[in-house]
């Protein structure tokens, strides 16, 4: 039997070839994302390992914000002194290093990172763990002079003698750049700055007397977690934060494991997507080869081998499959793992091939992946072959499964689709996000579960009507390619079933898109009262010199500035929540139209006051004039009395988690140091919006982080934001499409085999080549039409529901992108023509006399 099983496994090696390139790609995905995350966290563990001090100080951050505030966290920088004295201190430094700075050239134009790393400028003190060492050029040694990092100079085109502005948060200073730093390490992607130590500290933080943490370096014969207990003992613990080399870099690690796992998650994601559609493509191949060897087991089970054996036969032919492709997979991932590397250098992290980390779990999930799902996806064939009878060797044509019925299917699949349609039902009617989410969730996997198991009941009724109009446009040539789809609903159904599904993706995401975007620009509308609106690029705040320089600009009439304030309220039902709050100028009902459903802006505005969203306020007990408690950075507390309860569509629209809002009075107050992150503009009277815009365009053309935007601009803006989103859907689209073509390559392939004899029989009674192409063609378009008219039926039931989940967070408008759909129908039908090339053309070069003689 395992020499039989050999023989066959290689006898159908071109067949199965297409199967196992489904499962190379889902493997090749899941061993890149873990080569490519694995090589970036070990190569910047070593970087931050490296680099760290033995022991740092730095402020206690009490209360996480994700939304910048513009404000640096500082420590005393006489505070080095009293470290320094510590017993088993070798040295200690004030160290001075502020991130998401601007700085530009002559032509005003940035020389940071283009892609999103942050430009960081620092005091220049070099030590044996710099990430860097001066090259060229000598140390600065006053306030007008700089080093800037060599992957900046040399991408920017910035020389020794060169003039850069640097825009930080105290306001803007030039300096000329008397040296080049080289990196030592890994480069992360930043841009680096390096100034004096006084003019650091003067220039970016406002005071000499001020520093970002202290860096201490143990004596000889001290470890890290004694001086760190020393150092603490003398520091204290209560507005410090002191960490060890390695909780230092380990820090510095979790901020990167954000970034690691978007790509990895994505990446895995498109694994998940192979993976699904490769099932389909790996049963029907499967099932069609056994149906085509019906003679050959069963003359195997006339021989003397047992169900078992025949079963067993089947199931090693798909290990065998599983892991050619998984190793095949293996080498792929480690080849996508390079060009991810090298992609990232492209983007200035410059990581190396050479340092590439392939553990040992990546084989081991990759062999997992590849061998597992080809195993279960062959389970049900080889089961059906195993009861192939011994009779069947005698019979003259091939058993197939054409005949059987397809009342199991009908009655499985209608239950999973009723219970799918009750729980999209409770997902459409559940008032809580998290209950509608779950509930949509469950849905969506029992309907598109009860598609597939029911898909091939509704070829014959959808097919029908999808081809009805074969017969009169190709005649005689379109009735055979509808009948011959038509043929075995099983296999018609399983070979539309991997098209579908990554349509069905697409269906949801492009209804669910177009709902955010429309129902964003009807909030955008309903809100935002102001001619303009100035923001940084990547929403990191601005300085004050910024604010004046707008307000000076003639023509400016009202400005409302808006700044942001980490926070954690004590509610009435006993909770603590850490959020941000948003804080806003007086006047902000003229930029604004915000709909209060008890008190009003001046009220929220007023000192000591706090707003927040009606709905937030209920589900947390809390009423009107009540004071809660409220907690501020760095230990400040303070009570705010609830003074107006807001009733937008969104409850993050006039703040961040419960629309809570305040003063800016109150912000400036608690959170000391901070940047305005908008400036909400109106035209003064008698001035043009156009006219203004070009007057703001000119004032703020030395600050290219800042941009000015009206309606429209910030409109599109959202509509880029979700479009990151839908490119992500049609690549995962690209993947399936590809998937879904081979399957149908091979379905088509197979399925010329099995009908050689026919086949040879219609050319001999005059069936031309180009007849036989047109047939195959037209059968491999309404397949792929078939998919695509499920695939979006499903998808835009999924989409409306998904809307319904966004609706409970303010976006209740929905939209249906018609355009797209018929695009991706009449796409669908592309597909077809294209995975048909190559079956009909094979199919029109057949001998005549030897397929009419075919067995």
């Amino acid at each position: 039997m395992l020499k039989a099983t050999l023989r066959s496994f290689l006898a159908h090696k071109g067949r199965l070839l297409l199967s196992a390139l489904a499962i190379v790609l889902s493997v090749a995905f899941v061993a890149g994302s873990l080569i490519f995350s694995d090589t970036v966290t070990r190569t910047f563990d070593r970087l931050f390992a490296s680099t760290s001090a033995d022991v740092t100080v730095e402020a206690k951050d009490d209360l996480s914000s994700q939304v910048p505030t513009g404000a640096a966290q500082t420590v005393p920088a006489a505070l080095v002194d009293r470290v320094a004295k510590v017993a088993g201190v070798a040295s200690a430094h004030a160290d001075v290093g502020v991130e998401n700075i601007t700085v530009v050239d002559s032509k005003n134009k940035s020389v940071g990172p283009t892609t999103g790393a942050p430009t960081i400028a620092s005091d220049w003190f070099l030590t044996d763990r710099s990430p860097v060492k001066l090259t060229s050029g000598h140390a600065p040694r006053g306030g007008g002079e700089a080093l800037l990092d060599a992957d900046t100079a040399d991408k920017k085109d910035v020389k020794i003698g060169d003039t850069l502005t640097v825009l930080a948060q105290p306001g803007t200073f030039k300096v000329e750049i008397v040296g080049i730093a080289t990196f030592t390490t890994t480069n992360p992607g930043a841009a680096l700055v390096f100034l004096d130590p006084k003019t650091a500290a003067n220039q970016l933080l406002g005071s000499a007397d001020k520093a970002t943490g202290i860096s201490a370096n143990a004596a000889k014969g001290v470890s890290d977690t004694v001086l760190k207990q020393r150092v603490a003992a003398v520091v204290g613990t209560g507005s410090y934060e002191v960490r060890t080399a390695d909780e230092q870099a380990k820090s510095a690690a979790a901020d990167l494991g954000g970034f690691l796992d978007v790509i990895k998650y994505v990446m895995l994601g498109f694994a998940g997507i192979a993976v699904l559609v490769g099932v389909f493509l790996i049963v029907n191949t499967f099932s069609m080869l056994i149906a085509q060897r019906t003679r050959e087991l069963g003359l195997l089970r006339a021989l003397g081998a047992d169900r078992r054996q025949v079963r067993r036969s089947v199931l090693t032919e798909a290990i065998l499959l599983g892991l050619v492709g998984s190793t095949l997979g293996l080498a792929a991932g480690i080849g996508l793992a390079a060009g991810l590397i090298k992609l990232m250098s492209a983007f200035g992290m410059n990581l190396k091939t050479t340092e590439m980390v392939v553990g040992w779990g990546t084989p081991v999930a990759a062999y997992a992946v590849g061998v597992g799902v080809t195993f279960v996806a062959a389970y049900l064939p080889a089961r059906r072959a195993a009861g192939v009878s011994p009779m069947a060797a005698l019979a003259d044509a091939e058993i197939a499964e054409i005949g059987r019925p397809l009342r199991t299917r009908a009655i499985v699949g209608s239950v999973l689709g009723v219970a799918g349609a009750a729980a999209l039902v409770g997902c459409a009617t559940a008032t809580k996000t998290a209950s509608s989410a779950s509930f949509l969730g469950l849905g969506v996997v029992l309907t598109l579960l009860a598609t597939v198991v029911a898909g091939p009941l509704l070829v014959r009724p959808v097919i029908r009507v999808l081809g009805a109009a074969f017969p009169a446009l190709f005649g005689s040539i379109g009735r055979m390619s509808q009948r011959n789809a038509l043929r075995n609903p099983r296999r018609t159904g399983a070979t539309a079933a991997a098209l579908m599904v990554g349509l069905a993706l697409v269906g949801d995401m492009s209804v669910a898109s177009a709902s955010m975007s429309k129902s964003f620009d009807e909030q955008i509308d309903k809100t935002l009262g102001a001619d303009f609106v100035i923001q940084n690029a990547n929403f990191v705040p601005f300085s004050k010199e910024v604010t004046d320089k707008v307000r000076a600009t003639e023509g400016v009439g009202l400005v409302v500035r808006q700044r942001f304030a980490p926070l954690a309220v004590r509610l009435p039902d006993g909770k603590r929540i850490e959020t941000t709050a948003s804080g806003y100028d007086d006047g902000a009902d003229e930029v604004a139209h915000v709909t209060y459903a008890q008190g009003d802006t001046q009220a929220a505005l007023a000192p000591g006051a706090i707003g927040m969203d009606v709905d937030f306020a209920k589900d947390h007990q809390v009423r009107l004039g009540d004071t809660i408690p409220v907690e501020f950075p760095a230990g400040q507390k303070t009570e705010l009395k609830v003074t107006a309860l807001t009733d937008q569509a969104s409850a993050d629209g006039f703040g961040m988690q419960g629309g809570l809002f305040f003063g800016i009075a109150t912000v400036e107050k608690y959170v000391p140091g901070g940047q305005d992150s908008s400036l909400y503009v109106n035209a003064a009277s008698g001035t043009a919006p156009d006219q203004l815009r070009k007057r703001l365009d000119t004032t703020l053309d030395p600050y290219p982080q800042v941009q000015v935007r009206d309606l429209a601009d910030y409109k599109k803006l959202v509509h880029d934001q979700i479009a990151v989103l839908l490119y992500l859907v049609y690549a995962l689209l690209g993947l399936a499409i590809v998937i879904a073509v081979l399957g149908v390559v091979n379905t088509l392939a197979l399925s010329v085999v099995e009908r050689t004899r026919e086949i040879g029989l219609l050319r001999a009674i005059g069936l031309a080549r180009r007849q036989l192409r047109r047939m195959i063609r037209l059968e491999s378009v309404v397949i792929a039409v078939f998919g695509a008219v499920l695939g979006l039926a499903l998808g835009l039931v999924w989409g409306v529901c998904t809307q319904q989940v966004l609706a409970l967070q303010g976006m209740d408008a929905l939209a249906v992108p018609w355009a797209t759909i018929v695009e991706v129908v009449v796409g669908s039908a592309v597909v077809g023509v294209v995975a048909a090339l190559l079956p009909a053309l094979r199919a029109s070069r057949m001998n005549v006399l030897a397929a009419i003689a075919h067995e």
